[in-house]
């Protein structure tokens, strides 16, 4: 067990009370898990605040407590620390508690409110077959080598981060590829950690009930980049309007790869159909198995990150024709004898679903119909629901807007605000569903042989939230069990 004082050596000290040379068996900043022997962290959250649980911390057994204000009761026997950023002091002193596993293998963090989850599963894929052991921390699954683990969140707290890098490292693995949230940017969980490098894929409307503004949230990402290291590499979308913007002062190599603009990375699209994409990537023609240009933009990004880590390029380009991507990113299902094309996809934001069905119609190949089904998430920002239902609308032939998880908001109340988006041409395009099995299901029903359905929201969740609790709820399952009653 290490030393209290030699996990805080990185960690900004404004007072101490007691002594630093006591023993600590474990680092918690949630008390409900402090055991004896433990160093309790209050960080004030969104919801909470730690400093309120110093008490109960005490009572379990910590012997050590690090917040930003001294509480005025404190228990004989106890250290206390006073720091202040305790969300940042959380971080450094879990980087040290593990032994600093991000200086001991290359880590690749990707932000942007689209595509993360996709290039950095598609990173693992690639350095696996590649032949290197490889960590993978993304919204869908946390990956040590070849054991997978069912992920709570797109980017861990800073304690979690540093137990999986160091559990990675044990592993032998020599590459992690992360998510990175604007969330954990704000809230500090990635501080302590030493990016190799960095990638941008693009930033649209999201978030902004926890950012407030745009340019909040553009602000927080760029942050991701300024505080990288002279020794990383930061690699950007040129194509997107901001995407410059991340690296105006990051004091990392400056990379771009883009479709349009000049940018280091060059690709062009030669071919967009069901089969997959035909690219021309760095004068190379190169085919892949995964579908629409915004996946070309993922492929474009990830081939970018494979050769600035020091990959050959023409293996990276070999192995990356072979992959299929992330679970419920334009996952496929074709009815047995109707032939109704189902697609399932995580695109939870307008400009995702734009992108998802600007794909599907460069797919179409006669005059089949597109039926959308989307609903929105509750207790996240309500300004994109009259967005995401105009979009559904304007660029299908009929929408049905039904239920996400709407966790403690009422179903009916978020279609409404849906709904406030549609003009009256609009309305008659849309049916509302609030039960989204039903809605799936209706959907099936009024397909037509050849046509194409988007199950848009939940991609790769397995689950639906109402009033606070996880239901089990799988688009994938209740899309393929409508196929096949479409048969019987």
């Amino acid at each position: 067990m290490p030393a209290l004082k030699d996990i805080l050596t990185r960690v900004t000290i404004q007072a101490t009370e007691g002594d630093t040379s006591v023993q600590v068996s474990s680092l918690c900043i949630d008390s409900r898990k402090v055991q004896e022997g433990s160093a309790f962290i209050a960080v004030r959250g969104t919801v909470t605040d730690g400093h309120e649980f110093i008490s109960k911390a005490e009572e379990l057994g910590a012997v050590a407590i690090v917040c930003e204000a001294m509480p005025t009761d404190r228990k004989a026997g106890v250290v206390y620390v006073q720091v202040k950023d305790s969300a940042a002091a959380a971080g450094l002193m879990a980087s040290e508690f593990y032994g600093n596993p991000s200086h001991k293998m290359k880590v690749v963090g990707v932000t942007g409110t689209n595509g993360k989850t996709t290039c950095a599963t598609l990173l693992y894929q690639l350095y696996e077959a590649m032949g290197h052991k490889c960590g993978l921390i993304s919204t869908v699954q946390n990956r040590i080598h070849d054991i997978a683990e069912v992920s709570t969140h797109t980017t861990p707290d800073p304690i979690s981060i540093q137990a999986l890098l160091s559990r990675m490292v044990n592993a032998g693995c020599e590459y992690a590829f992360m998510e990175v949230s604007s969330h954990a940017i704000h809230q500090r969980r990635i501080e302590g950690l030493e990016f190799t490098g960095a990638m941008f894929t693009n930033i649209t409307h999201d978030h902004l009930d926890y950012h407030k503004t745009f340019d909040e949230y553009i602000r927080v990402k760029k942050s991701f980049f300024d505080n990288l290291p002279t020794t990383a590499f930061a690699l950007t979308n040129a194509d997107d309007k901001r995407g410059m913007v991340m690296l105006q002062n990051t004091k990392a190599t400056k990379n771009s790869y883009s479709l349009k603009m000049p940018a280091t990375i060059k690709g062009k699209v030669l071919e967009n159909n069901l089969t997959g994409l035909v690219m021309m990537v760095d004068n190379q023609e190169a085919h892949f198995r995964m579908i629409g240009t915004f996946n070309a933009y993922n492929l474009l990004a990830v081939y970018g990150a494979a050769t600035l880590l020091g990959a050959d390029k023409m293996q990276v380009l070999s192995v990356l024709s072979s992959l299929h991507g992330a679970p419920g990113r334009f996952e496929t299902y074709m009815s047995p004898n109707d032939k109704i094309l189902g697609i399932v996809d995580y695109a939870h934001t307008p400009d995702a679903l734009i992108n998802v069905l600007a794909t599907i119609k460069q797919l179409r190949t006669g005059g089949q119909n597109i039926i959308t089904v989307v609903g929105c998430g509750g207790d996240r920002d309500k300004t994109k629901r009259p967005i995401m239902a105009e979009v559904a609308c304007e660029h299908s032939d009929k929408a049905i807007l039904t239920s996400d998880n709407p966790r403690t908001e009422d179903p009916e109340g978020i279609l409404n605000e849906m709904e406030a988006g549609l003009s009256m041409a609009q309305k008659r395009k849309m049916l509302r569903i609030t039960d989204r099995k039903e809605a799936i299901k209706t959907a099936v029903a009024l397909a037509m042989p050849d046509d194409i359905l988007l199950v848009a929201g939940k991609g790769h969740e397995t689950y639906q939230e109402v009033n606070g609790v996880k239901h089990h709820f799988d688009d994938r399952e209740v899309l393929t069990e409508a196929f096949k009653l479409l048969n019987k």
